[in-house]
């Protein structure tokens, strides 16, 4: 295992957990083999220009597209603009915000080539919610695309390390800056072990936590999920919703073309019809989104040619197998789903080709090992519900504070996902930890009940959780949002849990079914659970409290 090298800046090696706490690390396979000495930008985007492919394209927008030669000149220059102007030293956090597109990348290779680490942010974050993320890893410069200034600016006001906020896109400060810089950069020496991204999680309860990732873990989800499961070929075109502010994105949508020396299509705007659209005209093959990506594309499918995919990823969410199946129906092609976190920085189960089983999530990444759990830490026979845990060439390692312990236990990951495994040793998805439904005296896993629902014509999307109940603790209750043409009342309600009990075994079905125009998710696209959890509580309350 590589030393940590001694940046000026110790800030990240000073707030990552105690190693004993870290979970136990895989690098057995030849290809997870890194030296002591590495910097991830110069792997993916200097050796592909230095292998005489510069000439190959890079990034692809609507408006313009960069070879590699010329990303590694603008990342270049932005790196000897961070180092040269803004005082960056080794080991300095910087913020950066954008929607999808070239600077982003950029910006991204470039902070990590100068030895930086990357601190990026979705781009729907308010100010409060970014203040957060700059306290926590004490940031003090951003690079921040100028139309989404205004909320960093409120944020500064309310952080307390943030100092300076330089703006790109257009005739803004960074492109003043870059005007004469030379496009040659001597890239930092950083160590495999040395921080070069901290990743946040969404945040739904209990505040943003901050996740740390290597140099090397950079390398390792391109080596181990993308080169044993995705198999990316130099000639793709990458594209999709994510942002690059969240890590399934910047796996998906940067990091694994950039390995492979292909191309990745950035779209700021990613509605199902503008991902559609931007399919057909540039002729992706590969497309990175959620399951509700998946379900929303489905009805506009006639009208695009989406020939040119050939692998399409879902995670962030379980892909249910009604939408998996339908969508194998309209196009020819299966969704390869996946399991990841941004504690394990992207997936480590999934499963593609012949070796998919529709409804399961998959196998183990090759690199990882997964298993399931019960309540004391011992392992379950196949076929029982328990913890899911992993392990791998990446493992959480926290931002400061005191959670580590909660997410990694006797060197696993902790997922917080409840699973089982079958005879084969795949693993079914039942629910988050949190989100097991206990019913007088059952266990009902809430996505079971919702790919039922799903499967009904007038569904278009829905949500299950557990509402209180005072006969029997907690009810299922449904949360569905209706196509268009279909009006909810009492007749339907009736009609969805009769369906349900045909489908499923009749305790499972829903008792309660609220009608809602949209379920509340994440700027990610990832269903927010916790909000619909406190609408069911709510709505409980309110209903006792009439009854007096």
């Amino acid at each position: 295992m590589s030393e940590a090298s001694a940046p000026v800046d110790s800030f990240a090696r000073n707030q990552l957990p105690p190693r004993e706490q870290w979970p136990v690390m895989l690098f057995e396979r030849p290809e997870l083999h890194y030296p002591p000495r590495l910097n991830c930008a110069v792997e993916l985007l200097d050796k592909t220009v230095a292998a005489g492919r510069g000439a190959r394209r890079a990034i692809v927008t609507p408006d313009e597209t960069w070879s590699y030669a010329e990303l590694l000149a603008k990342s270049n220059r932005i790196a000897r603009v961070l180092s040269e102007d803004l005082g960056l030293v080794p080991g300095n956090r910087v913020l950066l915000r954008a929607a999808n597109n070239a600077m982003l990348a950029a910006c991204w290779l470039a902070v990590v080539k100068a030895g930086g680490i990357a601190v990026t942010t979705m781009p729907l974050l308010r100010a409060r919610e970014l203040a957060a993320v700059i306290d926590k890893a004490e940031v003090r410069l951003a690079l921040c695309d100028e139309r989404l200034s205004e909320e960093l600016t409120a944020a500064q006001g309310q952080a307390a390390t943030l100092e300076r906020i330089v703006s790109f896109g257009g005739p803004s400060e960074l492109e003043r800056l870059l005007a004469d810089k030379p496009s040659g950069f001597q890239a930092a020496d950083t160590a495999a072990e040395d921080t070069c991204l901290i990743a946040f999680t969404s945040g739904t309860t209990g505040g943003p936590k901050g996740t740390m990732h290597f140099h090397r873990d950079v390398l390792a989800i391109c080596d181990s999920f993308a080169r044993a499961v995705l198999k990316p070929r130099a000639d793709d075109l990458f594209c999709g919703s994510p942002p690059l502010g969240f890590t399934f994105g910047l796996g998906g949508l940067l990091l694994f073309p950039l390995r492979v020396g292909a191309a990745t299509l950035l779209l700021e705007q990613a509605a199902p019809e503008l991902l559609l659209d931007s399919i057909a005209r540039f002729g992706a093959s590969v497309l990175f989104t959620a399951p509700t990506g998946y379900r929303a594309m489905l009805d506009k499918l006639a009208d695009h040619d989406t020939s040119s995919l050939r692998r399409c990823v879902s995670a962030g969410e379980t892909l249910p197998k009604a939408t998996f199946e339908a969508w194998r129906a309209a196009t020819g092609g299966a969704i390869i789903d996946g399991i990841g976190s941004t504690e394990l920085l992207h997936i480590f189960i999934s499963a593609a080709d012949e070796a998919i089983r529709p409804g399961a999530t998959g196998l183990p990444v090759p690199g990882y090992e997964a298993r399931v759990l019960d309540d004391e830490g011992q392992p379950v026979p196949p076929g029982t519900v328990g913890r899911l845990a992993v392990r791998g060439p990446t493992g959480c390692r926290y931002l400061g504070g005191d959670r580590q312990t909660t997410y990694v236990a006797d060197g696993w990951n902790l997922t917080g996902d409840a699973y089982r495994m079958d005879e084969e040793g795949y693993f079914w998805f039942q629910a988050r930890t949190d989100d097991m439904i206990i019913s007088a005296g059952y266990n009902i896993a809430g996505p079971e009940v919702e790919e039922a629902l799903l499967a009904h014509a007038a569904v278009r999307e829905c949500a299950v959780v557990a509402a209180p109940d005072r006969l029997r603790g907690n009810i299922v209750k449904a949360f569905v949002a209706l196509r268009p043409d279909v009006a909810g009342n009492d007749a339907l309600i009736e009609e969805l849990q009769d369906f349900v009990k045909r489908r499923i075994a009749p305790y499972k079905y829903p008792r309660a079914i609220e009608f809602i125009d949209a379920l509340p998710k994440t700027g990610t696209g990832k269903l927010q659970r916790f909000k619909l959890r406190q609408m069911a509580a709510e709505r409980t309350a309110g209903r006792q409290a009439k009854a007096g």
